[in-house]
């Protein structure tokens, strides 16, 4: 048997948490991220994430800032982030997006950044997140 590890906090928990990735490579680590989270906080991560490729097939994924996942295209796109009651994608240029569905609901003071906390039980709509993924690709190819 191998001893137990040291607990870990919500966020740098799992794989190689001060290793940079890209491509499959960060693939293998945010599938592993998922498992190791389990639960309601693994659905949601893997849920929000299969909507950000499905939303951009173009989208590469990147294991960044100490094991955060990170989805890009043209530049950073959004990141998630996992914490004990929410799962947080952070857009990385949200302030600039159009947000007619309203599915911001934090990090809304500053001028670049915008954030989605989700909790426990809570839905997000497919379609407008998948549309404020898509305005946030054009929104880096416009640079």
């Amino acid at each position: 048997m191998r001893p137990k590890a040291a607990k870990r906090s919500a966020k740098s928990s799992g794989p190689a948490t001060h290793q940079r990735a890209m491509g499959k490579a960060a693939s293998r680590l945010i599938d592993q991220r998922i498992r190791d989270l389990g639960g309601w906080r693994g659905a949601t991560l893997a849920r929000m994430r299969a909507l950000i490729l499905e939303a951009d097939p173009g989208m590469t994924e990147e294991w960044k800032w100490m094991g955060t996942p990170v989805w890009s295209h043209d530049g950073n796109v959004c990141t998630g982030e996992t914490y004990t009651k929410v799962v947080k994608l952070t857009f990385a240029r949200g302030a600039s997006l159009s947000d007619p569905s309203q599915l911001f609901n934090s990090s809304l003071a500053g001028n670049t950044r915008r954030a989605i906390d989700i909790r426990e039980g809570e839905k997000i709509d497919a379609r407008a997140f998948k549309a404020l993924v898509r305005a946030a690709v054009a929104l880096n190819g416009a640079k």
